[in-house]
């Protein structure tokens, strides 16, 4: 199974980039992470929040195929600690979807057709942070949890 991240908006940050690359490199040691990004659109006071999120919604659902396992990060998700992430990704790992997914909205969320998609919504945190870090979070925490599975010495307990 490969992992795919499903990200609303482009990062202009260098320093977002920088560590997202850096993370990106160190999970394809151990599987496929491909990165997909859906544009975001620009609220220009003509256009609701609520289309904005249908709109974007429907760019995300073409990134899906039938089989993915999507998950969606959402405040108000199922928590983890990273060991209990780790054990997610690999109980998801073992079964038969083909991929996956990841997807972090934009910054005023999933439209409701995205949260009739998803199978799973998960939290970072119960603290909302912007969409842009979050990318670096979850990053970071699909690295954690490949360390953990196969027992190197990133994590300490």
């Amino acid at each position: 199974m490969h992992t795919l991240l499903v990200l609303v908006g482009k990062t202009n940050d260098s320093r977002i980039i920088s560590l997202m690359e850096d993370y990106i490199k160190r999970i394809n040691r151990y599987h496929r992470l491909e990165i997909q990004i859906v544009p975001e659109l620009k609220k220009k006071g003509k256009i609701s929040e609520k289309i904005q999120k249908q709109k974007e919604g429907a760019s995300i659902l073409e990134k899906l195929k039938p089989g993915d396992w999507t998950i969606i990060l959402d405040e108000r998700g199922k928590s983890f600690d990273s060991v209990s992430f780790s054990k997610y990704i690999s109980n998801r790992r073992s079964c038969a979807h083909k991929r996956m997914v990841f997807v972090v909205g934009g910054p005023y969320g999933f439209s409701d057709e995205i949260y009739d998609r998803c199978q799973e919504k998960i939290a970072l945190s119960s603290m909302t942070f912007s969409h842009q870090m979050v990318r670096v979070f979850l990053l970071e925490q699909l690295y954690r949890a490949n360390t953990l599975l196969n027992n190197e010495p990133y994590h300490h307990n």
